[in-house]
């Protein structure tokens, strides 16, 4: 391992003693219902990480739809890093993922793109109105697309940083796929809460009837 993924390693296990101290574990053994969207949720995850592709022809980094921002819209900021990181064992496990980019992938590539989708809810639910279409649109769609770009550009700049891949296979086989990935992992976002809080709103965990439906 090299020292940035030690030190990458480090900060990710941190983060995880940190969530695992102020976790409500008793809530979660004694809810089945919180335990099924938990593990359920990592499982979709790890699903759809395992689905992944890359240029053709170019030896540069894989990518794969993220469903982040929906993550913690479901699950809370907690939870959400919690069964991201089962579904990222789960594809280091598989072959996906080499075990030496654990940390890394951890922080940049989980921790990063929830703590940011998490603050963009946080400040639209306290500047902005709330209703249905600001819900979807400002806490769904749009982190989603930006959450994917945030993570690729994180990555990137790891990548050139620890001499993983140079600048010009990162700029030209990397970063010009965010573009083709903005719109869709926005909309898979957008689509999942969309069809949760009219179907099954009470699964949501950022999402209340009294304030985006009754208005209070």
């Amino acid at each position: 391992m090299t020292t940035l993924q030690l030190v990458g390693l480090g900060g990710f296990l941190l983060l995880l003693a940190v969530i695992a101290r102020n976790t409500d574990w008793q809530t979660l053994v004694a809810s089945k219902q919180k335990q099924h969207m938990l593990f359920g949720c990592a499982a979709a995850v790890f699903f759809l990480w395992v689905f992944r592709a890359s240029v053709p022809g170019s030896p540069s980094p894989s990518v794969h739809f993220m469903w982040l921002v929906a993550l913690a819209l479901i699950l809370g900021f907690r939870f959400s890093i919690i069964a991201a990181t089962l579904a990222l064992i789960g594809v280091t496990a598989a072959g996906k993922e080499s075990w030496s980019m654990l940390g890394i992938n951890g922080l940049l590539g989980i921790a990063a793109p929830i703590a940011f989708a998490y603050s963009i809810f946080m400040i639209t639910f306290h500047k902005l109105p709330r209703n249905l279409f600001v819900y979807i649109f400002m806490c769904a769609f749009l982190p989603g697309a930006l959450a994917i770009a945030l993570k690729i550009a994180l990555l990137s700049g790891y990548y050139v940083l620890d001499g993983v891949y140079t600048w010009s296979v990162i700029k030209d086989s990397y970063l010009i796929l965010i573009p083709l990935l903005l719109f869709p992992e926005g909309m898979l976002n957008g689509m999942t809460m969309t069809i949760l809080i009219i179907y099954f709103p009470g699964l949501a965990y950022t999402f209340h009837d009294k304030f985006y439906i009754d208005g209070k």
